[in-house]
């Protein structure tokens, strides 16, 4: 797939106070959610949308589009 992830969205959330303990503990992303940012699968928008709200950031910033 021509876009892919900018930076490693775990380790952002991780620095930024959310570890996956967190994330499913206060239900910010589902489990399954995780895995496929684990896998480098992109989110829909609702999830990318909670992404940016944790990381306070722009789609752009953690998505780029790369020619194949």
């Amino acid at each position: 797939m021509p876009i892919k992830y900018k930076i490693d969205i775990l380790s952002a959330l991780k620095n930024a106070g959310y570890t996956t303990y967190r994330i499913r503990k206060e239900k910010l992303l589902s489990e399954s959610t995780v895995q496929k940012i684990r896998k480098g699968e992109i989110l829909n928008g609702d999830n990318l949308a909670t992404i940016c709200k944790l990381l306070h950031c722009q789609p752009g910033d953690i998505l780029e589009y790369v020619d194949e």
